[in-house]
């Protein structure tokens, strides 16, 4: 079965630079790169395929549409056999004889795909395909790249910054670092099990730090802040403490129990993000819904109680 594959991490990981290699735009020191049986390029064999020889459709992070050229004439560069075809499956047929400055952010990555696909590419490239979009446009489009991906069934790979992004529209996430991959999984093994605490931080979780030892059938982790709390992860000596947001409660007290985690604070922000409230309490973020944050009149300055389960409370390596 196809599928895509998203590449996530900081600026200056090596994320564009690696799609970059695999289009043909730069050659790598060393390595290997392959489609199936065909070889495009390895070092050790001297072999260097030209971007032209390559079966690729690479979509730019603004697009690179010829502005002076009309839609029809930017997706005929492309390849002229599949021109019609294409303008009517991503809905711009009516749009042929404009021109890119005369095109919505949204329509404008339409004529990208076309254009990518007239090469009748084995592979789609997208490099920081929902950057360029505004906030507003965002969500839906990524929603419409989502099934066209599953659609064309086409190994693809996608490059961008954002998590939730690559959460969205890839069937697996490798997390990059200094060029270096440090973990590729689905998004939710990402989720569930972080390889180390960068990891787990990018995949938008809380992240402590503190001292475990194991305590009865239990591991007892001290805070930095002092505060102790529990995991059942078996993990001793300097951790990272994961935390999800989704997985912190907030209330005026907690339960108390080894099973639930509870750390006092104040509330420092809250944060109104569609029908979820982000609220930053001490050195956790806690995600709740807006009847709650109501009910216990969460303002900044306000002292309440995070609680979160033990079996929640995920230990990595630093």
């Amino acid at each position: 079965m196809e599928r895509t594959v998203a590449l996530v991490g900081p600026s200056g990981a090596g994320k564009t630079s690696a799609l970059r290699a695999i289009a043909g735009l730069v050659r790598p020191a060393s390595g290997r790169i392959a489609l199936d049986a065909e070889t495009w390029f390895d070092a050790s064999g001297r072999l260097w395929r030209a971007p032209e020889e390559r079966r690729v459709g690479l979509v730019f992070q603004e697009y690179a549409l010829f502005p002076h050229m009309t839609v029809r004439a930017n997706v005929t560069f492309g390849g002229n056999a599949r021109v019609d075809e294409l303008l009517e499956r991503f809905g711009i047929s009516a749009l042929a004889r404009a021109r890119p400055d005369q095109l919505s952010g949204g329509e404008r990555q339409r004529v990208a795909l076309a254009r990518a696909l007239a090469r009748d590419p084995a592979v789609l490239l997208l490099d920081e395909p929902l950057a360029a979009l505004d906030a507003h446009t965002r969500a839906a489009v990524r929603a419409e790249l989502h099934e066209l991906l599953h659609e064309l069934a086409l190994p693809t790979v996608v490059v961008t910054h954002d998590y939730e992004d690559a959460a969205a529209l890839a069937d697996q996430v490798g997390v990059l670092v200094d060029g270096r991959l440090r973990q590729l999984a689905t998004p939710d093994e990402l989720v569930a099990r972080p390889a180390d605490a960068f990891v787990a931080s990018f995949t938008g979780a809380n992240l402590l730090r503190g001292t475990a030892r194991r305590d009865g059938g239990l591991t007892l982790v001290r805070l930095e802040s002092g505060d102790e709390i529990y995991s059942a992860d078996d993990v001793e000596g300097e951790v990272g403490v994961v935390v999800y947001p989704w997985e912190v409660v907030v209330g005026d007290e907690a339960d108390g129990g080894s099973a639930l985690n509870a750390i006092r604070g104040e509330v420092r922000s809250v944060t109104r993000i569609g029908n979820r409230v982000r609220v930053q309490l001490g050195p956790l973020t806690a995600e709740l819904t807006e009847a709650s944050v109501e009910r216990l009149d969460l303002a900044p300055g306000r002292i309440a109680v995070a609680t979160f389960k033990a079996t929640g409370t995920r230990l990595v390596s630093l």
